[in-house]
């Protein structure tokens, strides 16, 4: 039977401080569903790739950066990242602990068993916008795939990390010349301008055609040294 035509299996299904996550299996695939709203599943990964690789050539050439890598998702930022040598520290910030289950003993860990076990990697069990907020480390590019983007949230509070404050304590958190890179379901003009008036430089958008649609985009902007 064709994957599409198959009834998706729930495999985990549990209860967080911010609603519903669920794993399910359709057909082939791997999806997360967070309080009914699909997130992603492990059907490609391109633009999950293109994210870090982005984030990694707007740095031109710094040795050994270090890179957050905000949502651990079925785990492809962190695997394309673990897989390149060039990156120093990678650290990962995820709030479900639902998710990081299912990477460390669950169906997900098949994609991500061998970037976990790479010394460089740490992962944080926090909410993103408060571990900005709060944390004395810095990095050299922060990597943001929490949401559907800027313009669709997950939850409504996700909000607040692409508003003027949110945007404020990443680059707080970024070294000079540090970048950030935001993966978005569709491109928007409106973040762009938002990431001008915080401060950032060099703001741009690569796009990443789909096969209906609108293409999926990673917005890209530098902390001025």
């Amino acid at each position: 039977m064709n994957a599409i035509h198959e009834t998706p299996v729930v495999l985990d299904r549990r209860q967080g401080p911010y609603g519903e996550v669920v794993l399910r299996r359709h057909g082939e695939l791997l999806q997360i569903i967070a309080n009914g709203c699909f997130l992603m599943d492990t059907s490609d990964g391109r633009s999950e790739r293109l994210l870090v690789d982005a984030a990694y050539g707007a740095l031109d050439g710094r040795p050994a950066p270090d890179v957050l890598i905000g949502g651990l998702g079925v785990g492809f930022s962190l695997a394309h990242a673990a897989a390149d040598p060039r990156w120093g520290r990678i650290t990962v910030v995820e709030r479900e602990r639902a998710v990081i289950d299912w990477h460390l003993d669950g169906p997900l860990s098949a994609l991500s068993a061998t970037a976990l076990a790479d010394p460089r990697t740490r992962i944080v069990e926090a909410d993103l916008l408060a571990h900005v907020n709060e944390t004395s480390a810095t990095y050299d590019a922060l990597c943001l795939d929490i949401d559907n983007g800027p313009d669709w949230t997950v939850t409504d509070d996700n909000g607040g990390l692409y508003s003027p404050a949110g945007l404020a304590g990443c680059a707080g958190i970024l070294r000079p010349g540090g970048v950030l890179a935001v993966w978005s379901a569709t491109p928007s003009p409106e973040f762009e301008d938002t990431l001008r008036n915080a401060g950032f430089r060099q703001v741009r958008t690569e796009e990443i055609p789909v096969a209906r649609g609108v293409p999926d985009a990673v917005h890209l902007a530098v902390r001025p040294g």
